[in-house]
């Protein structure tokens, strides 16, 4: 019953005077026309005298009904009560309103008659009811609003909060926040560059990153070490940079040593906080987390364990510093010593990386330090399937290969597991594996991901190196390489191939010295360049699906409904395929297996798919990556990375 459909405002009257009036002056030039306008006149002033009655009734029943919830005193009362007060209908219109509503909410405007969801919005009376205080803003002003039912509609009573509001929003925006900033390329730079050259880009980093601290961020910075610094600043600087996206980045990557180098810096942000010294584990963390996926990036760590990322778009410089690989070597040598069993797993669908990494870790442990060791894998689902069957040819007499559930039957208390090429458990070959042993070394090349693997014995990660078969290969030098057959080297080079697209994609001067030393152990390449053959419909499948390939800006995205049972090989190829098409930076494909959608995604290293990915639920590295996409069909997933694609583009553009 909204009083401006019925008609009761004063509007309406002046209209029927108005035509009275004009009925009158009708009677000395046309009767007839009189008439006319005197019944029009007549029937318009009984509507507006009905409707009028009809509203007074409407309001007086739903004031009567507000007079059962409140004595007859608290009803007097609530005309001149300070705060205010409404009336609402059982349609959400306001029947009546207090003198505090009229002033201080309605702003001394007409409102009554209107809708109350005009002043609650995007909350409903039936919120209101049911909740204990409902914050609402109208204008400027903050009020907390609490409601009681009445029999035809309900009482809405606003308290005033704008005052502690905001005092409470001044309490969070200059709540303390710690920043920890890291020189991602100091070392390289010192490496490479003359001293005086060296000094000028050092300096400008860190007067880049003071004015930044003093100026934007409003805090203050404090130079800890070489290359680490420590920012104070708050919540509101923190929360109107990451709507910038952190531009200090760019500034940072356009200090350049030569051709060869640009200065980078990662660095970790804690938000939300209960103290100044979790701020500061957190800011670890977090710079942690920046660091390990790939550097020239902030990561911003937020209450329930939470990241945002900004940044990450350079592809990060190879580090060249051996002494860490023989620390982790000689602590990956005492926990197998220390062991009875040693498991070694990778993730699902395992390929020639993961599957020549394994291998390389089982030589260590069975041959070089004589432990039973054993491979877990699901071989019906492996992409490596040549080169299982070549190691098992090789030792016909050996049980290498097993799987997940014949690994369970063998974990003891001493059991070691060595999660291989991933640090996620939920990629894993087994979860229940991993669940079930204790004490576990992880050894993986990709960009680090929020949800990891937590508390193992070893986390050596190195998002800088082309592949984990690289990694093994560096650490089966320092563990001892006395027990390494040419099957093995061949296994480790045809995973550095892989990951590498032959040697084209993140390969620095690590990735040829692990190749020329496996090369030395006897690793032949025309061998290993057989265990890339595909089965005929393979071949066909791949460029069946690089035909099908539509190019969207720099982008190249096919799609194959094809469900081959070596379509996840295909795909991988023709993603690779795709990156060859002239201004291609990045290429996607969408195809089904294993029941889920999949998207397999590739670059040359100017575009981060691992981002793109990430929107998607998956995960990877800068040029390679990937994701699973239950419930939905391949036309459907196609969609959602389209979506993902561009949503990605608009954050990582600079502000």
């Amino acid at each position: 019953m909204k009083r401006k459909v019925w008609a009761s405002s004063p509007a309406f009257f002046a209209i029927v005077i108005i035509m009275l009036a004009m009925a009158c002056v009708s009677w000395f030039w046309d009767r007839t026309v009189f008439y006319v306008e005197i019944s029009a006149t007549a029937v318009s002033a009984a509507a507006v005298f009905a409707a009028n009655i009809r509203f007074r009734s409407y309001v007086q029943h739903a004031v009567k009904s507000a007079q059962t919830v409140l004595s007859g005193d608290q009803y007097r009362q609530m005309q001149n009560f300070p705060l205010p007060i409404v009336l609402v209908g059982a349609e959400g219109e306001m029947v009546w309103i207090n003198e505090a509503f009229w002033n201080r909410v309605c702003e001394k405007s007409e409102c009554r008659g209107e809708s109350i969801q005009k002043f609650i919005y995007p909350k409903t009376v039936e919120q209101i009811l049911h909740a204990d205080g409902t914050d609402v803003s109208v204008g400027k002003n903050r009020f907390v609003v609490y409601g009681s039912a009445t029999p035809s509609g309900s009482i809405l009573y606003f308290i005033d909060a704008t005052y502690y509001k905001e005092l409470e929003l001044e309490y969070h925006e200059t709540r303390p926040a710690v920043a920890l900033a890291y020189f991602d390329d100091r070392e390289e730079l010192a490496r490479y560059a003359s001293n005086s050259e060296d000094a000028r880009i050092a300096s400008q980093v860190e007067d880049t990153l003071i004015k930044w601290a003093q100026n934007t961020m409003g805090g203050f910075l404090k130079k800890l070490s070489s290359g680490r610094f420590l920012i104070l600043t708050d919540e509101r600087h923190v929360r109107r940079e990451m709507e910038r996206r952190f531009p200090v980045l760019d500034v940072i990557r356009s200090i350049r040593a030569g051709d060869r180098l640009t200065a980078t810096v990662s660095i970790g942000i804690a938000r939300g906080a209960g103290s100044l010294k979790e701020s500061e584990v957190w800011a670890r963390s977090a710079l942690d987390m920046a660091l390990g996926r790939g550097g020239d990036q902030v990561a911003v760590k937020q209450q329930n364990d939470t990241y945002e990322f900004f940044g990450g778009l350079s592809k990060g410089v190879e580090r060249h510093d051996k002494v860490r690989t023989r620390v982790f070597a000689a602590t990956i040598s005492d926990d197998i010593k220390q062991s009875d069993t040693v498991l070694i797993m990778g993730h699902k669908f395992s390929d020639l990386d993961c599957v020549g990494a394994a291998t390389g870790m089982w030589n260590v442990a069975a041959k070089t330090l004589n432990r039973p060791a054993f491979i877990v894998i699901d071989r019906g689902q492996s992409l490596a399937t040549p080169l299982i069957s070549l190691l098992q040819d090789k030792y016909p007499e050996e049980k290498i290969f097993i799987s997940p559930q014949e690994a369970a039957a063998r974990i003891t208390p001493r059991t070691l597991l060595i999660v291989l090429d991933t640090h996620s458990p939920d990629f894993v070959e087994s979860r229940e594996v991993l669940q079930s042993v204790s004490r576990v070394v992880v050894i993986d090349h990709h960009r680090m991901m929020v949800r990891h693997i937590e508390n193992a014995l070893v986390f050596y990660h190195e998002p800088f190196a082309s592949s984990t078969a690289e990694m093994v290969t560096e650490l089966v030098q320092y563990i001892g390489d006395r027990m390494l057959t040419d099957t093995e080297a061949e296994a480790l080079l045809a995973g550095i191939m892989l990951d590498t697209k032959n040697f084209v994609l993140k390969t620095g001067v690590r990735t040829f010295e692990a190749a020329a030393y496996l090369r030395r152990k006897g690793a032949d390449t025309v061998r290993v360049k057989r265990l890339f053959a595909d089965s005929i419909d393979a071949y066909k499948e791949k460029y069946r699906i690089v035909a099908n390939a539509r190019i969207c800006d720099d982008y190249a995205i096919a799609s194959t409904e094809a469900e081959l049972h070596d379509i996840r090989i295909s795909a991988a190829q023709a993603a690779d395929e795709l990156l060859s098409i002239q201004g291609v930076d990045a290429s996607f494909v969408v195809y089904p297996a294993g029941g889920v959608v999949n998207i397999s995604a590739r670059s040359l290293g100017d575009v981060n798919v691992q981002l793109i990915m990430e929107q998607l639920g998956g995960g990877g590295h800068l040029t390679m990556a990937g994701a699973q996409l239950p419930d939905l069909s391949v036309k459907q997933a196609e969609d959602r990375l389209v979506s993902a694609i561009k949503k990605v583009k608009e954050t990582t553009q600079p502000a």
